[in-house]
């Protein structure tokens, strides 16, 4: 038995649920950042969450912490026990009967990053049968609302790619979010007034959720949507592949951006935050330390 601080602010879907106030694009990438500084963590031991959806991160004054590691396991270890997990967290390898990789935590991730940053659950509105399965090895993701910044639409995307070796490494996705969480506040840099312009139609969204009661509306999700971990074990699904399809995504309607620039760069012309050598040792000398 474990016994566990009582988290009060209960997991992310209650935590936005209940917020009375608009929060701004810079709270959540702090927040971000502390959700991966914990994944960097886990996968620094080497081991793997297995089972990372907005239902396992939870809430301690504002805080997040990753919980439920009971299928947290070795990378390295090759179970039997069969592929279990929330459908739309789960990338599509290991919908196809694959292993469980520190590559998959980190497209649960992305699933993560765009609904705390969207305010939407992905795909509440459908059932999580084989054929959403099937949509997500050909390259269905959850839409991205216009006012989210391109530079963090664009790391939302590299977390979620269908190749596995084109999303990032656990240790770069946290030096990024750090180095993000500076940038939006320096105003000259260019993230700092998409930042501002996406909480300007952010907070009036918000507003107006709260006067119409749009929120209670959002989590009407479908019958057959299924949002706890449960047995995936469906037979011959396609071969992953990003989509071609723009109306999968939606992004700031004044950029020529298209999603194989995205999936081609290894830092798209978006996510330009090349972080040298020196800045990437100050962001996590606290991390490596940790780590040895």
């Amino acid at each position: 038995m474990m016994v566990l601080e009582y988290c009060n602010d209960g997991n992310l879907r209650n935590y936005l649920n209940k917020s009375k106030e608009y929060m701004g694009f810079g709270s959540k990438i702090d927040k971000l950042q502390k959700i991966a500084r914990g994944l960097l963590d886990i996968h620094a031991a080497g081991n793997v969450h297995k089972d990372f959806h907005s239902g396992n991160i939870l809430y301690y004054y504002s805080i997040p912490y990753i919980s439920d590691l009971g299928m947290c396991q070795p990378a390295k270890r090759q179970g039997k026990e069969g592929i279990y997990g929330v459908l739309p967290y789960m990338a599509p390898e290991v919908l196809r009967g694959q292993q469980y990789t520190k590559a998959a935590d980190i497209y649960s991730f992305g699933i993560i990053m765009n609904e705390f940053l969207s305010e939407e659950i992905p795909y509440y509105d459908i059932p999580h049968d084989e054929f959403l399965a099937i949509k997500i090895c050909e390259g269905l993701r959850p839409k991205i609302p216009k006012h989210i910044p391109k530079f963090i639409s664009d790391l939302i995307i590299r977390c979620w790619d269908a190749e596995v070796e084109n999303r990032l490494a656990t240790k770069e996705l946290y030096q990024i979010l750090s180095k993000l969480g500076k940038e939006i506040y320096d105003k000259n840099s260019e993230l700092y007034y998409q930042i501002k312009e996406g909480d300007e139609i952010g907070s009036k969204k918000f507003k107006n959720g709260k006067s119409n009661d749009d929120k209670s509306k959002n989590i009407q999700t479908h019958p057959q949507a299924v949002y706890t971990s449960r047995l995936i074990n469906f037979k011959s699904l396609p071969k992953p592949v990003n989509s071609s399809d723009l109306s999968s995504f939606q992004f700031n309607s004044d950029t020529n951006y298209t999603i194989q620039s995205a999936l081609t760069n290894p830092i798209s012309e978006c996510l330009d935050v090349q972080l040298s050598e020196l800045e990437l040792n100050e962001i996590c000398q606290d991390c490596e330390n940790n780590i040895e």
